[in-house]
């Protein structure tokens, strides 16, 4: 693989799929599944592939840990693009098996929590077996191992199956983030409707610790979309906290926020500035603007001058 070439967290016909042939880079790129969002980031790493795109967060389950904790450590990778997809699960089937004759139905646990009370309430008599990822759900179904999956609408074409009943999910505004990862490079320009994610090490664990991070933002302004502590794993007791917030580094008071952060903290690591998927502009408070920064810089430099 060289050039051109994108992976996924696999196998073929998982919503990550779906969510990559959503990007433009897409179309003329050689499409690779992975075993796991550690696999495809490593492809990445190893310059197997461009760039993967891997799941970040559920509205309805949260973060995804595995990601959160492959992106924070090992060698750093960029955020370049994220995508918003809708969570919209199919029920899958050889031919068309009525649903009182379901016997064993496969998922990803995910899409089980997700699915619950639709299996409960149309196919009470079957029997839920828990698979490594819908599309494998949707496999076993076409080598006859299962009698239905609930799986991507994209596994139907992938595997051969028949769709037996559509929106079968629970929550009808259920959403997937998915990021585009690439190797360190320039950031994207800023486009006034921007993300900027980042993991915050602290040096040691004390009262406060969470309240020092939120601070530098707050003064500054900055909404924070997400954040969330995570076991740094070495040992109990240590953590790092995961942010999102609004805005790209080449914002001053985004600029200034990471650099109070660096000195705090043990560690900063920026994954990146990229453009929101939903393309709403970032609020800027007054006083928190460019120019009120720099008109601010100016104001001390003459202070510190005599004038």
């Amino acid at each position: 693989m060289g050039d051109g070439a994108l992976g996924y967290l696999g196998p073929a016909g998982t919503f990550t799929e779906a969510a990559l042939r959503t990007l433009p880079a897409a179309a003329q790129a050689e499409l690779t599944p992975y075993v796991s969002v550690a696999a495809a980031l490593e492809a990445v790493r190893r310059a197997e592939v461009d760039g993967a795109v891997v799941p970040l967060e559920n509205s309805v389950e949260g973060s995804v840990s595995t990601t959160l904790d492959e992106l924070a450590h090992g060698s750093p990778l960029q955020v370049t693009r994220e995508v918003l997809l809708p969570v919209r699960f199919v029920l899958l089937g050889r031919g068309d098996i009525p649903q009182p004759d379901l016997r064993v139905v496969a998922t990803h646990p995910h899409a089980e929590a997700q699915c619950r009370r639709w299996l409960r309430e149309n196919v009470p008599q079957a029997e839920v077996v828990l698979a490594p990822s819908t599309a494998d759900a949707a496999r076993a179904v076409s080598e006859g191992r299962y009698d239905a999956a609930i799986a991507a609408p994209i596994a139907a074409d992938h595997y051969g199956l028949s769709v037996l009943a559509a929106d079968v999910q629970d929550s009808a505004g259920a959403v997937t983030r998915f990021v585009l990862v690439r190797r360190p490079g320039p950031l994207p320009e800023p486009t006034g409707a921007d993300r900027t994610s980042l993991f915050a090490f602290i040096r040691e664990d004390h009262p406060g610790a969470l309240l020092e991070v939120l601070t530098e933002f707050a003064v500054r302004g900055i909404n924070l979309s997400r954040i969330e502590s995570r076991p740094e794993g070495d040992q109990l007791g240590r953590y790092f906290f995961s942010v999102d917030c609004e805005g790209h580094v080449a914002d001053a008071r985004v600029g200034e926020a990471l650099s109070a952060l660096r000195r705090v903290c043990a560690d900063v690591r920026v994954l990146g500035s990229y453009p929101r998927a939903d393309s709403r502009l970032t609020s800027v408070r007054p006083g928190t603007s460019d120019t009120d920064f720099r008109d601010a810089a100016d104001w001390l430099a003459r202070l510190r001058q005599g004038g």
